[in-house]
Formats: C-alpha cells, structure tokens, sequence
C-alpha cells in the first residue's frame, strides 16, 4: 500500500470511530442497537473502494479488539465478538469490500451525476444492507437462540434508518467523485 492509501484507510477508521460517538438507540426487542457507525462502513466503501475500504473496517476491528472503547456506547474488547451482535460487526468487512467493489464496478466519470448517485446508492444498499443484515442476521439467530425467522423480522426495524444511511453514503461518494476521485484509483 503506498502512503496515500495508508492515510485514506487510517482516516476512514477514525470516521467511522468517530460515528461511534453517536450514542446507540435500543429497541428493547433485538439486542442490536442503532449505532451511525454502519453509515462509516458504507462510506468507506463507496469513497476508497473495495480493497481500501475493507482495510479501514479491519483497523476498526482491531482496536475492538485490543479494547480500546471504540464502538458506540463507548464498547471495546475481546467480548464484543462473543455477544450476538458480532456478526454485524464480522460483517462489516464484508459489508464494505462488497460496496466498494460494486461502486468500483458501477461508477465512472463519463456518467451523468445522477446515475453516479444511484449506482453508489445501490452498491451501498447491496453492501451495507443486504451482504451486512446476512451476516448478522444468521449469527444473531444462531447464537442468540432466536430463530431465523424472528432475527430476520427484529431486524427489518433497521431497515428504513440503513437506507437513510446508504442514501448519504451515495451522496458523499458523489461529492467526493466531483472533488476529489478516490475510485479511479484503485488500491
């Protein structure tokens, strides 16, 4: 990795620390709260790319990790990867390799800003929503005992917010494709 992509991946892992600052929202139903930093992981994605965006969740994971309280509610440590809301945060890799691919894939300077918008949308929709809620979805039910089927509906509660995220992923990916072009070069 050369210095550039070093400083873009170190800097998206603090944005997405600092969209842990947000204090989390519970539904009292799923033990998976409403945090903002899944809006850092979609943004990571549609702005560095694939290789790079995935990078930045890794660094996250790893201040996790070592216990550096980095997640919202001020959560850190090993523990976090025994509750039944790691599968989320596993997916979070995921999450932003498959929404910097599609975006790689999708958007180009020839396109009109319109398309631009829609095609980083989609691929943060595909990333941050669909390949994320598989993830965990399928460990929540599985480790928290609820069943597929509950998990599944539990978690449809987050769906209007996650599109509301992907929305202002795709908005930021414009304006810094405008700006500044990370995607053309690719990592």
């Amino acid at each position: 990795m050369s210095t550039r992509d070093l400083v873009l991946t170190a800097l998206f892992a603090a944005i997405i620390v600092a969209l842990g600052l947000l204090p989390p929202i519970s539904l009292g139903f799923i033990p998976v709260p409403i945090t903002a930093q899944s809006l850092g992981v979609m943004m990571a994605g549609v702005v560095l790319g694939a290789r790079r965006g995935a990078i930045a969740v890794l660094i996250v994971l790893v201040l996790v990790a070592i216990g550096l309280p980095v997640l919202s509610g001020g959560r850190g440590g090993l523990a976090i990867f025994a509750s039944p809301t790691a599968g989320f945060l596993i997916g979070w890799i995921f999450a932003a390799f498959v929404t910097g691919y599609l975006s790689e894939r999708l958007v180009n300077h020839q396109q009109s800003a319109l398309v631009q918008t829609v095609s980083f949308f989609l691929a943060a929709m595909a990333g941050g929503i669909v390949v994320l809620y598989a993830f965990g979805i399928a460990y929540l039910a599985t480790v928290a005992g609820l069943g597929f089927t509950k998990a599944f509906v539990g978690s449809m509660a987050f769906i209007p917010g996650d599109v509301i995220k992907a929305f202002v992923a795709a908005l930021l990916g414009r304006a810094v494709m405008v700006g500044y072009p990370l995607l053309p070069a690719r990592a």
